[in-house]
């Protein structure tokens, strides 16, 4: 099967459409290597995704016949993704919360005075 099609299968995709472009720009690896969405996937294959700034890894176990359901995605893979990765995913949303988006002007009232706890919080 299709790498792009096994990962739309597995639900790891929304669409296969979306699936392909993850491939198209290097963000699936299946053995160490970046594939092309027409990649065949066979079982023991370890496969790697980037998405939302995590490696997510597994091993295939088996190609469905169809798109599975969310409960049955198990029987054809096994998640070798590092806790690692969700601890640093953790500290990305909370480095998030005190970012500001560039061009979004001058800082409202409420944001510096979050700026001036946080620098005085720092100082002590």
């Amino acid at each position: 099967m299709r790498i792009d099609k096994y990962l739309w299968h597995t639900r790891y995709f929304k669409t296969r459409n979306i699936a392909s472009t993850a491939c198209k720009k290097g963000q699936v690896k299946v053995n160490g290597q970046a594939v092309k969405p027409s990649r065949e996937v066979y079982p023991t294959d370890e496969v790697i995704v980037r998405k939302n700034q995590i490696n997510l890894q597994f091993t295939v176990l088996d190609i469905p016949s169809s798109r599975v359901g969310a409960k049955l995605v198990d029987i054809y893979r096994k998640d070798t993704t590092p806790k690692e990765a969700f601890e640093n995913e953790e500290l990305l949303k909370y480095s998030k919360a005190y970012y500001r988006k560039k061009g979004t002007g001058r800082p409202t009232k409420k944001d510096r005075r979050e700026i001036d706890d946080y620098l005085d919080d720092e100082s002590e």
